[in-house]
């Protein structure tokens, strides 16, 4: 079986939540959902757990992060393309997310930052892996 990944996110409102990461192109698993919390699929071996702030702060013995004032971690998702890069930040903003700042463009690879609803920072990239191997450190 392959590795795969869960990342827990914090949410204020599951619904808004699950209707947001539907609206970027990614499903639910009702599977592994219930009233407190939800499955987001990304891949088929990526996932997003949302959580309602009571059952994420079950998880953990520190205070959950504040979105609204600080970064908690950049979640960076490749996509296949450009075009794929614009087409999952137009979705988030639509959606209801924002956008923090302009994207960013290195010629090898090509960067959008979104933030969902609740403030967890999404990084969508496109990244040509021959350019960047003869690309100059960043």
């Amino acid at each position: 079986m392959p590795q795969m990944i869960f990342v827990n996110l914090p949410v204020s409102d599951l619904d808004r939540a699950k209707a947001f990461y539907e609206a970027i192109g990614f499903s639910i698993n009702p599977q592994f959902s219930d009233e407190t919390a939800a499955c987001v699929v990304v891949s088929e071996t990526i996932f997003l757990m949302i959580l309602t702030h009571a059952k994420f702060d079950s998880f953990t013995p520190l205070p959950r992060a504040d979105t609204s004032a600080s970064t908690a971690a950049l979640i960076a998702l490749t996509r296949d393309s450009r075009d794929a890069v614009d087409d999952l930040a137009a979705a988030a903003l639509q959606a209801g997310g924002s956008e923090p700042k302009p994207a960013t463009d290195h010629d090898f690879m090509y960067t959008r930052t979104v933030m969902d609803p609740d403030g967890n920072v999404f990084e969508p990239f496109w990244m040509d892996m021959e350019a960047a191997q003869t690309a100059e450190k960043m």
